[in-house]
């Protein structure tokens, strides 16, 4: 059944959704009924109707369900989303980790972080453009390139991104609310604070998520000037970065591609915010809204984070601080505050939210994409399983923050860059841009490529990353080559992917067809 015809049959005409401005972006009020028991999607679909909560899961976006025209305002929305998902404590706590843990300077940090993002960025952005232009979601999107089956290792891995970075957000909240309690109230209690409150949000869904997206930057950006008029004159800029040339090198490369690795890994969420605006969106604005809002609202609490862990080198209390965590770190520096310093501190703590209400959302989108059972279950029940999984995990590891924060972010960007490079090439070389694409197909799986090029590729890549990658736990033989390591895991790992991908696309296409 088509989305057009379901919709008709559960009594919503597409003409009578609103179509002013940013209505449809933030109503959500399309009703389809998942696959599986037709009872079950009824339910669901009047328990979601009932609720207010957003009905619609996988299934495409017509384009008469959509906005009629597209304006400024719904670029700047764009802009917004990414801006206050990304100005928050963890792209902090990556600026730490320049001087901290690749023995970096200042200014080479605050350089190789800045560049860093940007260049991950663009993957995002470039994935975010097929939102508008397909309406279907992100990961659907995976299966005009990878195919049926193989792009569930996408799914798979995407599941693994989002909820990894809800256990890191929640956790640095736990950690933070610890602090200024005075040890009063847990880790684990504040973890779960942090959990909870995201999940309401993202439970509701893209009404709700939008609408608080559009704000939740601006107490957060409030408090950040703050912690810079406060922290600021106590950055050390004397600090340089320390080894042979080759070591540093070595350490800069790495750090560079670290800073790369969490704003590429958004791009399997990239377009899931964007289906609901109209297929004429300008291609080039989405782009943009999308770079813009990602890069500086991750590099300028990056930067900060660069000058608070060179400052803690020299700043005995600091230094004092930044053994404990990040967020007692962050909590001395604002200390001259007293109390309003530990408001602060809250607030700080409380953006992380802005970080994990996207994340939980293209989750629970993704375990739909598992396969036809666990699309019976509706979207929002997935969000609640996903916010269990990562608060259990987060609160059993809340002893480990920094292992498991600095490994996870250097490993999740190495699939993303083979996927987003494979679409870049299926786009440019064999559909030959959006003409060539038939969105309608996104659930018809003989009408998909088989996708034998892709998994062959993918696999390639992941050889490639894992010779390449530097990480605490495994140095690959050719990270050995320079230093004391150099993590190259992803330009190898795409490099190596689209060296197999091209090839074996052409031969897929002339002996299979699709």
């Amino acid at each position: 059944m088509s989305d057009h015809q379901s919709s008709i049959e559960k009594g919503v005409h597409p003409h009578d959704v609103p179509h002013t401005r940013i209505d449809v972006v933030e109503a959500g009020e399309v009703i389809v009924v998942p696959e599986g028991s037709r009872f079950m999607g009824a339910w669901t679909a009047k328990l979601e109707s009932t609720l207010g909560l957003e009905a619609r899961g996988i299934e495409r976006v017509p384009e008469d369900q959509r906005v009629r025209k597209v304006t400024f305002g719904d670029y700047v929305q764009m802009t917004l989303i990414w801006f206050s998902a990304n100005l928050t404590l963890n792209n902090l706590a990556i600026g730490v980790l320049g001087p901290a843990t690749f023995y970096l300077g200042m200014t080479d940090s605050m350089l190789l972080g800045v560049f860093g993002i940007i260049a991950g960025s663009l993957g995002t952005a470039y994935i975010s453009t097929f939102g508008p232009m397909s309406g279907n979601r992100t990961l659907v999107l995976a299966r005009y390139t990878m195919g049926w089956w193989p792009s569930k290792l996408c799914v798979l891995l995407n599941i693994v991104i989002m909820l990894g970075y809800g256990l890191v957000d929640s956790l640095l909240t736990g950690q933070l609310f610890s602090i200024v309690s005075g040890g009063s109230m847990t880790i684990i209690v504040g973890t779960i604070i942090a959990a909870v409150l995201a999940l309401i949000v993202a439970t509701v869904g893209i009404k709700l998520f939008h609408v608080y997206e559009r704000y939740a930057f601006v107490p957060q950006i409030c408090v950040l000037f703050i912690l810079i008029g406060v922290a600021a004159p106590y950055f050390d800029t004397s600090i340089k970065a320390s080894g042979s040339s080759t070591v540093v090198f070595a350490d800069r490369f790495s750090y560079f591609m670290l800073c790369a690795s969490p704003p590429l890994a958004w791009s399997p969420a990239g377009a899931d915010f964007f289906v609901y605006f109209p297929p004429d969106a300008k291609r080039r604005w989405v782009f943009l809204s999308t770079l813009t809002g990602l890069a500086v609202g991750s590099f300028f609490p990056l930067l900060l984070g660069v000058g608070l862990a060179c400052g803690a080198q020299t700043n005995p209390a600091w230094g004092a601080a930044f053994e404990i965590s990040v967020g007692a770190l962050v909590n001395e520096a604002l200390s001259p505050l007293g109390v309003f310093g530990k408001i602060c501190s809250v607030i700080l703590g409380l953006g992380l939210i802005a970080n994990n209400v996207p994340g939980q959302y293209s989750a629970a989108l993704s375990f739909q994409l598992l396969g036809r059972w666990f699309r019976i279950l509706p979207r929002f029940v997935w969000v609640i399983i996903g916010t269990v999984i990562y608060t259990v995990l987060a609160c059993a590891g809340r002893d480990h923050f920094s292992d498991i924060f600095t490994d996870f972010l250097a490993l999740m960007g190495y699939w993303c860059i083979m996927w987003v490079l494979m679409t870049l090439c299926e786009e440019l070389i064999f559909r030959r841009g959006d003409r060539w694409y038939n969105w309608d197909d996104w659930h018809r799986q003989e009408r998909l490529p088989i996708g034998l090029a892709a998994l062959a590729a993918f696999c390639i890549g992941w050889v490639g990353a894992v010779l390449s990658m530097w990480e605490v736990y495994f140095t690959g033989p050719i990270a050995k080559m320079v230093g004391d390591g150099i993590d190259l895991g992803l330009p190898v790992g795409g490099s190596w992917a689209v060296l197999v991908y091209v090839p074996l696309r052409y031969l897929e296409l002339k002996y299979v067809g699709r």
